[in-house]
């Protein structure tokens, strides 16, 4: 669901996005989202309590540095002066986003390591549902942002802080 909620507000940034660009951008989150666990779970073999110890800290952090800079730019831009928006987002900045959305699958990944489950399985089924959620997100963000303009872009970077925020709450179990 966050690589849904960062593909809607980047959908939403981006200039009638269609179906080739949504595609695109939900087989870089989902590849992103099958190799995670892939890498929890050889980690999980290793030395589990190390990063299950940081992967929210890093999360948080990528998402909030994500999200600040989709503020900024968005509230950066004035109405005459405004480019228009771009086709498409950049690999690197999908990349980025899609690992920060997809470090709680490393965890889940690690914890999967101590049962008795297909990794590969498990892995291209969560790769094939990112896929298929981020694809829909990016075309609902093309609805989405000719009708809210840059806010669109400023909502966008509060939901990928929010997410940043809530993966941190939950695994400091500051909410039981």
């Amino acid at each position: 669901m966050d690589a849904f909620a960062a593909a809607v507000g980047k959908g939403a940034t981006l200039h009638r996005p269609g179906l080739k660009e949504a595609l695109r951008t939900g087989l870089i989150f989902g590849v992103i989202e099958a190799i995670t666990p892939l890498i929890g779970w050889g980690i999980g073999l290793v030395a589990s309590k190390y990063i299950m110890a940081w992967d929210h800290w890093v999360a948080f952090t990528l998402l909030l540095v994500l999200g600040g800079r989709m503020i900024i730019e968005g509230l950066s831009k004035s109405g005459a002066e405004t480019p228009p928006p771009a086709r498409r987002h950049g690999f690197w900045l999908l990349a980025t986003t899609a690992v920060a959305t997809s470090l709680d699958a490393l965890a889940v990944g690690v914890g999967l390591a101590f049962l008795q489950v297909d990794i590969v399985m498990t892995a291209l089924t969560i790769g094939m549902a990112t896929t298929t959620m981020a694809a829909a997100g990016i075309l609902l963000g093309r609805f989405i942002g000719p009708v809210m303009g840059r806010w669109a872009e400023i909502l966008g970077g509060v939901v990928l802080i929010g997410i940043g925020c809530s993966i941190l709450v939950e695994h400091l179990g500051l909410l039981h």
